[in-house]
Parts: C-alpha cells; structure tokens; sequence
C-alpha cells in the first residue's frame, strides 16, 4: 500500500486544546510573578535591590513590603539595629607587660550606607572589618600606657579607644554605640610583682604599727614611773605632815580585805588576836603637839 498520499484526518477540538494549554502557562507564569514580585522588610532592617542588568539600586528600601522584577531583581536585606561583639586581644604595654584585654562593642551598619557597604564589603561586613581594626586599636592604645595606668586610669583608656575605633569604624560606614573594656589579665610576672609589692606594703604597714606600739609604752611607762614617783612623794609629804594619814591607810586595807574574806566561797578561820586584822594594836589616839 502507498501512504505517502494518505491524509491524516483533523481531531476534533485541538484548537481549544493549545488555547487551554496556553492559559494555562499564562496563569502559571502569572502566580510565579505574583508571589516573587514581592517582598517584605520586617521591624529593624532594612534592604537594598540588586539588579541584573545595572547592579545595586541606590534605594534604601524601609520596613514594609515592596515590589520588585521576578528574576531580574533580588533583595538584600540587613540587620540595622545594634549588634554586641565581644574581642580580645593580647598587646604590650608600654612598659613592656603583656596585657590580656577583652573588649566589648556594639556595632550597626549606616543605614544610609548600605549600598556601599554592599559593593565593598558584602553581607557579613563585620568579619571582614571589626576584627582587624578592634585589634589594631587596641595594641595601638595599650601601648602608650605603662600597666599600672591601665588600671588606675581605666575610664580615659576606655574613652580614648572608643574615639579612635569610632573613626576607624566610620570609615567603613559602620557606627559604634558603645565600647567597654570587659577585663584586664596582665602576665604572671606582674601579677607575682604586684604581690610581692603588696606583702612588702604591708609588712611595712606593720613594722610601723610596731614602732609606734613601742614608742606609746614607752611613754606610757614613763608617764606611769612619772606617777608613780608623785603618788610616793606625795605619800611621803602626807605622813610627814600627819602621822595618822598611814593609820587611816591600815583601816582602809583592812576593811578591803574584810570585805573580800566574806563574800568569798571559802572558810577562813582567824585566831582571836586576828578577827580585827590586828587593828586593836594600832595608836588610834591623836598625837599631841
């Protein structure tokens, strides 16, 4: 049989067919457009647009939700709110002690900034800039102190390298909010120095007090001989001048030890010449002149 002349008869309906099936690739093409022409921003960020054809937008794109060219357009979002970093770093000082420094610095980009910060930098501009100019800074400051001022002087240390890594920073367009020093560990040598400076400071402190403990006795056993001295000439002056001053005395220790004898807890047994501890021979008469 020939079939090169045989004709292939029509299908009914191929016509809806292709027009069905060309909807259909319209609607999908349009659901595709639909949901990747937008994009939302949330609460704190902000985004850039890059193109294509002619690269990154200028236009700082706020919080809310944009449209943008499917395929032809991506956003690039970024974090604007303040994000902590914490450093540290080994440096000299400028007597030669090593110091081990912590520091602790809140960054953010420059909103404005970000399509620069983008072309040059990238997304993760922060590992890229903060670790090489927070060192820097630091070995660049500690430097100039000797290690005691480190401490004593910690506020203007911490004021100076916040000025000068704000400066660094802003030439990258990214602003600091803060900057703190977090610790101070300085090399063992200086911290057995400084205990050896604080046990000679107090022994010192000590060796003092000593002193001037032995120079108060002193005094006090002169000033105690001083009276002990007038009490006896004074004694001696009173007896002179009235023989019945050391009967009174007699009397007086007497009645002390009477009173002693009997709130104590112990029996005492006096002989009958003692029961008035030999008072009865004492001249209680006045002496005649």
């Amino acid at each position: 049989m020939d079939f090169k002349n045989a004709k292939v008869p029509k299908l009914p309906g191929g016509g809806i067919s292709s027009a069905l099936l060309g909807l259909g690739v319209l609607g999908a093409a349009g659901l595709y457009g639909a949901f990747n022409s937008l994009y939302n921003v949330e609460g704190g960020h902000r985004a850039i647009v890059f193109n294509r054809i002619i690269g990154v937008k200028d236009r700082v794109y706020p919080e809310g939700t944009h449209f943008m060219i499917p395929w032809f357009e991506r956003p690039v979002i970024y974090d604007v709110r303040a994000r902590p970093h914490l450093v540290e770093s080994t440096s000299g000082s400028r007597d030669l002690q090593m110091v081990k420094i912590g520091l602790r610095v809140l960054t953010r980009p420059i909103p404005d900034q970000l399509p620069t910060i983008y072309r040059t930098l990238g997304e993760n501009y922060n590992e890229r800039v903060l670790p090489s100019i927070i060192h820097e800074t630091l070995k660049a400051v500690v430097a100039q102190y000797n290690a005691s001022q480190l401490i004593t002087q910690r506020e203007t240390v911490s004021r100076e390298i916040r000025n000068l890594l704000t400066q660094r920073a802003a030439n990258f367009n990214i602003a600091l909010d803060d900057v703190s020093i977090t610790g101070l560990t300085f090399g063992k040598e200086f911290t057995a120095a400084i205990e050896a400076k604080q046990i000679a400071a107090q022994e010192a402190e000590r060796a003092k007090f000593v002193v001037e403990k032995a120079e108060q006795d002193k005094k006090g056993a002169v000033i105690r001989a001083q009276g002990e001295a007038k009490s006896a000439q004074l004694i001696g002056q009173a007896i002179a001048n009235n023989p019945a001053f050391i009967t009174l005395r007699k009397i007086e220790a007497a009645r002390e030890i009477a009173q002693t004898i009997s709130v104590s807890n112990n029996r005492v047994f006096l002989s009958a010449d003692d029961l008035l501890l030999n008072l009865q021979d004492m001249n209680l008469e006045p002496v005649k002149k």
